[in-house]
């Protein structure tokens, strides 16, 4: 199972230059609390970095700092795991299990973003192959009875 075929396509993203109130503004707007931070220009949108709603928390609010006079750059998560589209969806778990992560940024073969992948996501795939499942055993169970009813 290929991480491109499960992500969302759908992305919020943000220039590293933009500052923390646009920050907040858009996922308020977007009802997202999670950007992908890319460089301003790049029309990749390659990620260089993420910031959530708790780095705005924790880097702005709590320290009482005008969210006007910081950018995304100054309190973004450095570096992030990225998964490619091609990636397997369970080794992209276990890497998101080792850093702790919720949220992975999805890129192509040329490291332009193309979708984000989450834990919510995940529990979605591994729900719908768990009724799958489910729903074979029932199947073969009333395949069977009506075998020996006949």
């Amino acid at each position: 199972m290929k991480v491109g075929e499960y992500c969302k396509k759908a992305v919020v993203a943000i220039a590293a230059s933009s500052d923390a109130a646009a920050a907040a503004k858009l996922m308020r707007e977007e009802h997202v609390g999670f950007l992908v931070v890319h460089q301003e220009g790049d029309p990749l949108q390659k990620p260089v970095g993420v910031l959530t709603d708790r780095d705005l928390v924790l880097g702005v609010m709590a320290r009482e700092v005008d969210p006007h006079s910081i950018t995304v750059d100054d309190i973004m998560s450095r570096q992030p795991l990225t998964a490619n589209e091609t990636d397997e969806l369970g080794d992209m778990l276990q890497g998101m299990r080792v850093v702790g992560i919720r949220r992975v940024p999805v890129v192509d073969a040329r490291g332009a973003l193309t979708g984000v992948m989450a834990i919510d996501d995940a529990i979605d795939v591994v729900t719908g192959l768990m009724c799958d499942i489910a729903g074979s055993i029932k199947s073969e169970q009333r395949q069977e009875w009506r075998t020996r009813a006949g």
